[in-house]
């Protein structure tokens, strides 16, 4: 599976967001306010969801965290980071 699809299905799992597929979900559109609607516990869940799945640890600098969760495209871009090194 893709990883941006691999992301959409962790973010709707995790957040239990039971009348979203992940084609609903844009690959550029915002997650948080006008997007998606998530807000800073969503942040805080999602983070752990991406602790599990792919061991990664974010930063405690909330505007770079803020970049990173973007959008599903900085997400994936962000995560694929991570694991390649």
């Amino acid at each position: 599976m893709e990883l941006r699809e691999e992301l959409k299905q962790l973010i709707i799992e995790s957040l239990a967001l039971e009348e979203i597929t992940p084609s609903d979900i844009k690959d550029d559109e915002p997650l948080f306010n006008e997007g998606l609607g998530l807000d800073s516990i969503d942040a805080l869940e999602l983070g752990m969801a991406l602790k599990r799945k792919y061991d990664i640890t974010l930063e405690s600098n909330k505007e770079e965290n803020q970049k990173y969760f973007y959008s599903v495209s900085t997400l994936a871009d962000f995560v694929e980071s991570k694991i390649n090194g």
